[in-house]
């Protein structure tokens, strides 16, 4: 096999590996926006409708703030997860991406 022949096989078999790379960090970047698009609903206001109680109304309030408060620290949690997962999938990214870019310019495209 010449080293042309070689070269181009190289060359997508980096292809594939930087499309791999990359969906995989769309991937991570997705499931980061979704925790902070759920951490941000949480603070979502709520309006008195409906002639409810004012008193009922206030204690709802206190216990919706306390589940609040536990959903968030999980959120919080698996936020910071994820943004390791994206930083890493990031860099594996660019690692790809730098390798089909020289083999392309070893191939001459």
């Amino acid at each position: 096999m010449r080293d042309a022949e070689r070269l181009a096989r190289l060359a997508v078999l980096a292809d594939l590996m930087r499309e791999a790379a990359l969906a995989r960090l769309s991937h991570a970047n997705a499931a980061r926006e979704e925790s902070l698009a759920r951490l941000a609903a949480l603070d979502a206001p709520v309006s008195q409708e409906g002639g409810i109680d004012p008193v009922a109304f206030a204690a709802a309030g206190v216990r919706y703030q306390a589940w609040a408060t536990a959903r968030r620290v999980k959120i919080n949690g698996d936020l910071a997860m994820q943004t390791a997962t994206v930083l890493r999938e990031r860099e594996a990214a660019r690692g790809a991406i730098g390798r089909a870019q020289v083999l392309d310019k070893l191939r001459g495209r």
